[in-house]
């Protein structure tokens, strides 16, 4: 993969879906489906937007640690990013990603404090194409 942040960037955009996984409190992996990040800075950051009250939302407060995953079905290939997810509550935050339309979820507006932000920070990762996985580091 001659430029990982362009062929993964790409990869990110195109997808209607992105896979997010957290550690419950026992210690076991899970996995939700999300709606697509609402911006990214590369391939190192990105902020999605969740209910406060979510589970997701404990399970990171307890432990940060995060994967995302992103899966192209038309080429069959996909790229999963380590790292940690923070909560974000602040107004800043919230006001960066907010899209109109969001009051179907969020009654309250940006202040409703059912809404929050997701921000994942990647340190590694693992892209699969063409029958073949490729470890890389995330600067």
């Amino acid at each position: 993969m001659r430029n990982p942040e362009q062929t993964i960037g790409n990869l990110i955009d195109k997808q209607t879906v992105a896979f997010i996984g957290s550690i419950n409190e026992s210690g076991f992996p899970n996995l939700k489906a999300m709606l697509p990040p609402r911006k990214r800075e590369g391939i190192k950051e990105f902020w999605f937007t969740t209910n406060t009250s979510s589970h997701r939302v404990a399970q990171y407060r307890t432990n940060p640690k995060a994967c995302i995953y992103f899966f192209d079905k038309r080429f069959f290939r996909g790229v999963q990013l380590i790292g940690t997810m923070t909560v974000l509550e602040d107004r800043a935050a919230k006001e960066l990603i907010w899209r109109d339309g969001d009051t179907l979820y969020y009654p309250k507006g940006v202040a409703d404090p059912d809404y929050c932000v997701l921000k994942f920070s990647a340190q590694s990762g693992r892209y699969y194409a063409n029958f073949t996985s490729q470890d890389f580091e995330v600067p």
